[in-house]
């Protein structure tokens, strides 16, 4: 198993080329824009990465990357810029990125450049929460706060450290304030389009229909006729399939917010539902 792994992954791009060289019937996948998808963790990320996926077949690209390109890695250490501006540009050519990256110059430059095509996917943050607790807890257990959730009575309380963050004991994670700090940075950044979780799921042919967009926008004409492209991203979309699955609704929040999470989440995050557009005051 040790070694199989390691040999499927190194096999798998120039097997993903030879399929897409036999499906689009060419040699070269230069004509398509670069594009990369982006997104904060528990956002949405693997529904923006099925539509990823099915940008393959509508367009000619030769696969979608099956890593993401991180800013902090799986054990929670944070990677040097240089690091991650270095691992966006050696995605190849004709290879659809994606991952979770911070709006530093040097990705912002890189990624904005003439000729890209960014996607950036965000999430109302009450049910962010709530999906970051049930993810750490029941179903990854390398998550770096992991046991310190199951060492807490119930939901509720894991979900309290979930909106103030922590800062002891050799733990840390940033309050829910501090988290959307860099949303707010890529929602200012030109030459991306920020895409709500709530609209992919909700309307999701307006939503993919400026996705398409976004790509002509470049001067490329998508092959595909438009009704057909988003009959194919429709079907790609199939939240069950993802390994991060729970229920693939919007609004959960309200299950588990009880009136002592919502007094503690504004006491933290002020106005930052208002700011996103998820809420018209700060009276919810």
């Amino acid at each position: 198993m040790g070694i199989i792994q390691p040999l499927r992954r190194n096999l798998r791009p120039a097997g993903k080329t030879l399929q897409a060289m036999a499906r689009w019937k060419r040699l070269s996948f230069n004509d398509a824009p670069p594009i990369f998808g982006n997104a904060k963790p528990k956002s949405g990320s693997h529904l923006l990465l099925q539509v990823l996926n099915g940008f393959t077949s509508i367009m000619p690209y030769r696969y979608v990357e099956a890593q993401p390109v991180r800013t902090i890695d799986r054990h929670g250490k944070r990677r040097t810029k240089e690091q991650v501006a270095a691992e966006l540009k050696a995605i190849p050519r004709g290879v659809i990125g994606w991952g979770y990256v911070d709006a530093t110059e040097e990705n912002v430059e890189f990624l904005t450049s003439r000729g890209r095509v960014n996607y950036f996917i965000y999430r109302d943050p009450r049910d962010l929460l709530v999906s970051q607790v049930f993810y750490a807890t029941d179903m990854y257990e390398e998550h770096g706060m992991h046991e310190h959730y199951a060492s807490l009575p119930d939901f509720a309380e894991r979900l309290k450290v979930a909106i103030t963050g922590i800062d002891r004991d050799g733990l840390y994670m940033v309050s829910v304030k501090q988290r959307y700090e860099g949303v707010f940075q890529w929602l200012a950044t030109k030459g991306v389009l920020c895409i709500r979780f709530e609209d992919l799921v909700d309307q999701r042919d307006t939503t993919l229909n400026a996705m398409l967009d976004e790509v002509e926008k470049t001067g490329y004409q998508i092959p595909t006729p438009r009704a057909k492209a988003i009959e194919v991203l429709s079907e790609a979309i199939q939240p069950k399939k993802s390994h991060t699955f729970r229920t693939g609704k919007t609004g959960g929040w309200t299950q588990h917010f009880s009136d002592e999470h919502k007094r503690l989440f504004k006491d933290v995050a002020g106005d930052l539902l208002v700011r996103l557009g998820y809420e018209r005051t700060n009276d919810w």
